[in-house]
């Protein structure tokens, strides 16, 4: 049986500060071994459940933060930048299930260093329609593989949150959300034997597990819209091929599938990530 791990940071446990995150600060490193005892906890959970293959994919920021030496030896490890299908590799190998580790809520909404994709710039993500964070756009995408996602940790908004996109997943809340940059954070030792105990019993059910619904706009295709803090940054963005302006600082474009519409909203970010002005007061 083969699982994949998609691990983010901002979800891990006892992230709360930029910095925790953010590679080159001193506080990084200390988390990054935070982050990879959630995601060895994770396999382990998934392997003593019976999985013979667990692939974890790095899916944050440079998506270089798991500590390979120290990664769990069932596992192996998909890192580094400029991935196809981003946070969601290893989705088009087939596995049967889908963990998302680590996780965070979506930009507009309330939680531990919330956003989507930007940690600026990004005021809200709808797809057809519907409000979308990280976590339910990588869903939409395991929904058409016909994947469940059968674990989700994050904090506690996270864990309520994916509720309406994972169906039948368990969910580890490893902090309770107090803001954006605070948090009643559970200890290591804690987290890590919830995420095990979790991820076995996921598996265990693996059977009753819904895949999530995949996206469908009225007359097929997915229509994804982005509010922007500024209409210069929509000017940018509604420069791109297919981008249209849906308002002052909202843009909108379709795609066939929910695949395609990842791949050119991340493409989007990019534009909109490098055009953002310098700051003056």
């Amino acid at each position: 049986m083969r699982v994949l791990i998609s691990a983010d940071m901002e979800g891990a446990t006892g992230t709360v500060l930029p910095a925790d995150v953010t590679s080159g600060t001193p506080r990084y490193e200390r988390f990054r071994r935070l982050l990879t005892g959630d995601v060895n906890a994770a396999v382990a959970g998934f392997a003593a459940a019976g999985a013979d293959e667990i692939l974890v994919n790095d899916a944050h920021c440079g998506m270089d933060n798991v500590l390979l030496e120290d990664l769990d030896p069932r596992a192996s490890l998909i890192v580094g930048r400029h991935k196809p299908l981003g946070m969601m590799q290893g989705i088009e190998l087939g596995p049967d299930a889908v963990a998302f580790v680590g996780y965070h809520t979506g930009a507009g909404e309330q939680g531990v260093l919330a956003h989507t994709y930007l940690s600026h710039s990004i005021l809200a993500v709808r797809v057809d329609g519907v409000p979308t964070d990280e976590g339910r756009f990588n869903a939409l995408v395991a929904a058409e593989a016909g994947v469940p996602v059968v674990l989700v940790t994050g904090d506690d908004l996270t864990c309520a949150a994916a509720g309406a996109w994972a169906p039948g997943a368990r969910t580890v809340a490893v902090k309770t959300a107090l803001s954006r940059h605070a948090a009643v954070c559970r200890t290591p030792a804690a987290t890590a034997t919830d995420i095990h105990a979790a991820a076995a019993a996921a598996l265990a059910d693996l059977g009753e597990v819904p895949a999530a619904q995949p996206s469908g706009a009225p007359g097929g295709g997915v229509v994804v819209a982005v509010d922007l803090d500024s209409p210069y940054l929509a000017d940018r963005a509604a420069a791109m091929p297919g981008v249209s302006h849906d308002g002052p600082h909202t843009v909108a474009f379709g795609a066939p599938d929910a695949r395609t519409a990842l791949r050119n909203f991340r493409a989007l970010t990019w534009v909109v990530s490098g055009g953002r002005e310098a700051e003056w007061t």
